[in-house]
């Protein structure tokens, strides 16, 4: 990796597939938000979304959640980066 561009979004094909997997489940998709933050070699995704919604990004016992985070990652492996994906109330 060369240098960073501080315009350029951190891990940019990840966010956009967080992005479009999240609004896809929910009732409010102009509701939902996705902030990256980079700290220490790795990128933080914050999901938001609109009330009620997080239980159904969520899940029965996280497993929404989980599989939403193991596909981001591998979308996160075109941009050569890692990341972790929060799911804030």
């Amino acid at each position: 990796m060369t240098e960073h561009d501080p315009n350029q979004v951190p891990a940019a094909a990840a966010t956009a597939v967080l992005t479009h997997l999240v609004r896809s489940i929910v009732d409010d998709p102009d509701a939902v938000l996705v902030e990256a933050s980079e700290a220490r070699g790795r990128v933080k995704l914050e999901v938001k979304v609109g009330p009620g919604d997080l239980g159904r990004v969520i899940g029965r016992r996280g497993r929404t959640a989980q599989s939403i985070r193991t596909v981001v990652r591998a979308a996160a492996a075109r941009d050569a980066v890692e990341v972790d994906v929060d799911f804030v109330d």
